[in-house]
């Protein structure tokens, strides 16, 4: 039997079920996966202790009794749903049907990609998905700030026979094998882009016949990236002279893919970042050829009639001030952890008279809650996933009985009947809406938006208007006073001793979920040794972790993987200037011995 992996990452893998047995392996034949499942989905995942029975006040109840509490705590007046992203099955979002009903709130905005996906719209006017079968026939790809091996190791087998070039402050493992590796400082991967393309406009390797069709104001970019002093931005980047040149060899008159990642927009101004890629892709005439384009997180919903779409009040996901609710559903997500600024979150939390939580496993916000309901895995459930990394649309069969849980679908049936509502449809109802809008290449479907080449007749939604290149940059953070206060020096400081905080994804974790970590990744002339502790700090509040020396980093930055515990007490609650997105790594830290 076939289903497919509901976790979240760009693969969204096939999987093959081969007996009763319940021995799971990845389907070879399918042009998103190579044959093989990775370690959070064969090991980590079962590995988790699951949550298997409900409860309310602490006290083990049964499934009845806890829906009946569930019921009871939306009779309040003002009600929230916080959904997680760990799992990427369509029928999450069945539960908006029932706070549409009721008139409670959902959220907006993106703890994930948002700033990206906003400067992704301001160029093109739609997030199209780049087909894998571009990326396969490009030449050279540009991994910019997506560590692949980890996120997305199923592209590894189309990035065979090609030259790879990597963009990141961490020497990654695909960068050390990469055919050149530019390590930048950390938040200049704007500069970076509008410096690339300036020197592409200087030595008359743009693509001006491409330009004078799809992007005509190319004149007045170039305009603007003159406005950008070479020599001081060269230095702010950490690169020369010379690495830009490396770094052009490939890529004039080549075909060219940018693998982009969600690091790189992590910041108040992550989507001036996706703009000038976008921008400098455009230079090279990039979009709508053959092996050509810039691969971020695609909009997988793009084109699709969504039975889930709900007219509902909706605050800030990123920020949200869960002391405004009576009830708040948690569900599938860890806002405890998760969410920025952990301080103010817990106690938000702690304070919210009917706060449930609905999920798979235990976490910090489980443990706040008054009622905890389990819910069924992927496996145990019928649904369909789409993926934000290809175009394949795969049907997730259920596989697997168990007692444990219930799923989102029936979990929104028993608080319909609770309140007398008329209106929900039937489960297949709603998996069947999603798979007819889908079209069929070969033996596999796919989305509704899917296109060979996305923008070869043009740009937006009808495929009639011209890129729009970016013209405006205002990086506020490193004017403020709480960054200035890190660049001086005192008879003290001889040096800026503060270190940028970097939060990228953990091979035996999504996000909070799976195995957690206490580490702090420094660099080994910081002077510490492995395994000290040490507290590390910001003006958002403080944690204590174990170091875990790694050369691979620059000497200016701190990792934190963001399975981490602890990390989000250092980051800000803060909103990306587009996009609604969190701001992860808007941050610098202190180190302290303890």
């Amino acid at each position: 039997m076939h289903t497919a992996c509901g976790l979240d990452c760009y693969d969204a893998c096939s999987i093959i079920v081969e007996d009763d047995s319940f021995k799971i392996k990845g389907d070879a034949s399918h042009p998103a996966g190579n044959g093989a499942l990775c370690a959070l989905l064969n090991k980590y995942m079962f590995e988790t202790p699951r949550i298997e029975k409900p409860r309310v006040d602490g006290v083990e109840v049964s499934m009845d009794e806890a829906l009946e509490a569930v019921a009871k705590a939306f009779k309040a007046d003002k009600s929230l749903l916080w959904r997680g992203s760990g799992n990427l099955g369509v029928m999450q979002e069945v539960t908006n049907l029932f706070m549409e009903k009721i008139e409670g709130s959902l959220t907006k905005g993106s703890l994930c990609d948002g700033a990206g996906d906003a400067g992704i719209v301001m160029g093109r006017g739609v997030n199209k998905t780049l087909p894998l079968e571009q990326i396969e026939k490009a030449e050279v790809v540009v991994v910019w700030g997506r560590n692949v091996t980890v996120t997305n190791s199923h592209i590894m087998p189309y990035l065979e026979g090609k030259k790879i070039v990597v963009i990141d402050p961490v020497r990654t493992h695909i960068a050390k094998k990469a055919d050149f590796y530019l390590q930048i400082a950390p938040r200049t991967d704007y500069y970076v882009a509008i410096m690339l393309a300036r020197f592409i406009f200087m030595e008359d390797s743009d693509a001006t016949e491409w330009m004078d069709e799809f992007a005509s104001e190319h004149e007045d970019f170039y305009d603007f990236t003159r406005e950008h002093r070479i020599k001081s931005i060269l230095e702010y980047i950490g690169v020369d002279l010379g690495d830009m040149g490396r770094m052009l060899n490939y890529l004039r008159n080549r075909k060219v893919v940018f693998l982009v990642g969600a690091g790189v927009q992590k910041y108040s101004t992550g989507s001036y970042v996706l703009h000038a890629i976008d921008s400098l892709a455009s230079t090279l005439g990039l979009f709508g050829q053959e092996g050509c384009g810039v691969s971020y997180l695609g909009n997988s919903k793009l084109g699709f009639d969504n039975p889930f779409s709900v007219m509902c009040n909706r605050v800030q996901k990123a920020t949200t001030n869960f002391s405004d609710f009576d009830t708040v559903l948690v569900q599938g997500g860890n806002p405890a952890a998760s969410m920025p600024d952990t301080n103010r979150v817990k106690k938000e939390l702690e304070g919210v008279a009917n706060l449930i939580y609905f999920g798979v496993h235990e976490n910090e916000t489980s443990q706040l809650a008054k009622i905890v309901i389990p819910a069924k895995n992927f496996f145990e459930k019928e649904d369909l996933r789409l993926s934000y990394g290809h175009q394949y649309v795969e049907a997730m069969k259920k596989v697997l009985d168990s007692e444990i849980g219930i799923s989102e679908y029936d979990f929104t049936k028993s608080l319909f009947d609770a309140f007398g509502l008329a209106g929900l449809q039937e489960e297949s109802y709603y998996i069947d809406a999603w798979m007819d809008q889908c079209s069929k290449e070969g033996e596999n479907h796919v989305t509704a938006s899917y296109e060979t080449l996305p923008y070869a007749d043009g740009f937006g939604e009808e495929g009639d208007d011209e890129f729009e290149f970016i013209e405006e940059y205002d990086d506020d953070f490193i004017n403020t006073k709480r960054f200035r206060k890190y660049r001086k020096t005192s008879k003290n400081k001889k040096k800026d001793e503060t270190f940028w905080l970097l939060s990228p994804k953990s091979n035996k974790s999504l996000n909070t979920q799976f195995v957690r970590e206490d580490k702090v990744q420094l660099h080994p002339e910081l002077g510490y040794g492995e395994g000290e502790r040490v507290k590390i700090s910001s003006e958002h509040g403080e944690h204590e972790f174990s170091v875990k020396l790694n050369e691979d980093l620059r000497l200016d930055c701190v990792v934190i993987t963001s399975n981490t515990v602890g990390l989000n007490y250092l980051t800000p609650a803060i909103l990306s200037e587009e996009g609604e997105s969190a701001c992860y790594q808007e941050v610098k830290v202190e180190i302290e011995r303890i």
